[in-house]
């Protein structure tokens, strides 16, 4: 497998102001560029993964925020501009009055070669909704998704390009997409409108999709769905556990609600009488994680993993990333544990770092991270979190607070309640603890201890007080193999205890 990239740099460099793009050209790392960010009375900046560099001692003045303005497309709703025929994104920020004081000069860049990951996926005509956080991807691999169904496939397909970072700026669009024809949408909020527009006139077999952030177009991509067109999207959200927390998008993979089982149905399962459930078949049939540029993680079938987690059990993931030119593949297990681990898991790079809470209890969040071992900071401001947690009542009010987050491409990860427990067991579908935490890990050794003890003697064994979601893993850990459990006592000495398979003993 080998990747080819293009990026028509001297493009937007050529729009920059002399002093600044001149100072790109002469830097060997200058194929690694992100963007450059221009503030008014600011020194002028450039953005390298992992790292900001000064471009200039100067400050920015009007006249280059100006220059760059004038070599540019024009600004649409979203305050969005492009350069023709090329990938770059041009994003403003306006003052008061609504003039331009800032600007985020995006490398946008086609990647050939990525899809190598997810191809034989592509091809089976499965819908596919890809998610990470932002920069990692997402729309890079959506657009060789196009151009491989349109151009290797001989599908019709059709693009809703709501700012033009698919297929770039212009009329004309990027070769990047092949064969496949691109609809451009005049204001963001009318994406769901051309998404149904692209089915109803176009006689599409794929729609591509980017960035799916709204009841309406949740609502779209299922009638799209629903009329047999192959879906290939992209959400918020960094993984499927998000999704399904959030209330908003949940529909995407079949929507969550709440059920209330009679008491003998409820014995039988052995659950509690409120239960969740999937209320609908998923709109999309596959989900991808995109972890970074070469790894992805892959739920190849949606309705299964939901009603599996959903029920508390486990279910394997598939991950799939480039080593020496090839692509190479394992699975493994959501909650790992040493005898019962299918493959190593790698801890995700791009795990959030700063925590903001809206709506939910400060204090119990800081005490569920420092009880969790959590490398995490709580903040108070939106400019320097990069994740907010809030509660499901919250979520669906949809506050000034939340918006803003939503438009700055911070994640919202949505908890049913302010409850420790819903807390914990958000931070733990965010930072996989499982993998990290010593106090996990020797709470599912001395599970997995009293497992072989069970099987050995038959007798009732009692863990050491944990936590409800150390408590939620052994219970799921016994279950694996089959044997009954059920907690006891109180907080802070609430305990599992573990029984041979005896349905009298399953609380």
């Amino acid at each position: 497998m080998q990747k080819i990239i293009t990026d028509d740099l001297d493009a937007i460099l050529d729009a920059l102001p002399r002093h600044i793009s001149e100072s790109i050209r002469h830097r060997e790392d200058r194929s690694e560029l992100l963007e450059v960010v221009m503030d008014l009375g600011r020194p002028p900046e450039a953005r390298f993964p992992g790292r900001d560099v000064f471009l200039s001692t100067e400050e920015v003045t009007a006249d280059d925020i100006e220059y760059t303005v004038s070599r540019i497309g024009a600004f649409g709703d979203d305050n969005r501009a492009g350069i023709e025929r090329t990938l770059h994104r041009i994003s403003a920020i306006r003052n008061r009055k609504g003039s331009i004081v800032g600007l985020s000069c995006r490398v946008g860049r086609a990647v050939f070669g990525t899809i190598a990951l997810i191809k034989d996926l592509v091809e089976s005509g499965k819908s596919i909704l890809l998610l990470g956080r932002p920069g990692v991807g997402k729309t890079t691999m959506l657009r060789e998704v196009a151009r491989v169904l349109a151009d290797d496939f001989n599908k019709r397909v059709v693009i809703v390009d709501t700012s033009n970072e698919i297929a770039g700026d212009g009329d004309i669009p990027h070769p990047a997409i092949g064969r496949a024809r691109r609809m451009q949408v005049p204001t963001p909020a009318m994406q769901h409108a051309v998404m149904i527009e692209a089915v109803e006139n176009h006689m599409p077999e794929v729609i591509v999709i980017d960035e799916i952030g709204t009841e309406l177009e949740a609502q779209a991509a299922r009638t799209i769905a629903e009329r047999g067109v192959q879906l290939v999207g992209t959400a918020h959200g960094n993984t499927l556990d998000n999704l399904m927390m959030n209330p908003t998008l949940s529909d995407l993979i079949g929507g969550i609600q709440s059920v209330t089982l009679g008491d003998e149905e409820a014995r039988r399962r052995g659950t509690q009488k409120s239960i969740l459930e999937r209320k609908a078949p998923p709109t999309f049939d596959v989900v991808v994680e995109i972890q970074s540029f070469e790894r992805v993680a892959i739920h190849p079938d949606v309705t299964a993993v939901v009603d599996a987690t959903l029920r508390g059990q486990f279910v394997p993931v598939e991950v799939r990333w480039f080593e020496n030119g090839e692509v190479r593949s394992e699975k493994t297990l959501p909650f790992s544990v040493p005898e019962t681990q299918v493959g190593k898991r790698v801890p995700r790079k791009e795990e959030p770092k700063k925590i903001m809470p809206f709506g939910i209890n400060r204090l119990r969040l800081e005490e569920s991270i420092k009880r969790m071992n959590l490398p995490v900071d709580v903040v108070n401001d939106i400019k320097e979190a990069d994740l907010l947690m809030t509660s499901k009542s919250h979520y669906r009010r949809k506050p000034q607070l939340l918006r803003d987050a939503e438009l700055r491409g911070i994640p919202v990860y949505v908890v049913r309640s302010d409850k420790t427990a819903q807390m914990e067991q958000g931070l733990a579908n965010v930072y996989r603890v499982e993998e990290r935490s010593d106090s996990v890990t020797q709470a599912l050794k001395e599970a997995e201890g009293a497992i072989e003890e069970i099987k050995r003697t038959g007798q009732t064994v009692e863990l050491s007080p944990q936590n409800a979601f150390i408590r939620r893993l052994q219970h799921q850990l016994a279950e694996k193999y089959h044997l009954a459990t059920k907690s006891t006592g109180k907080a802070p000495r609430r305990r599992v205890q573990i029984f041979p398979n005896d349905d009298e003993h399953r609380v």
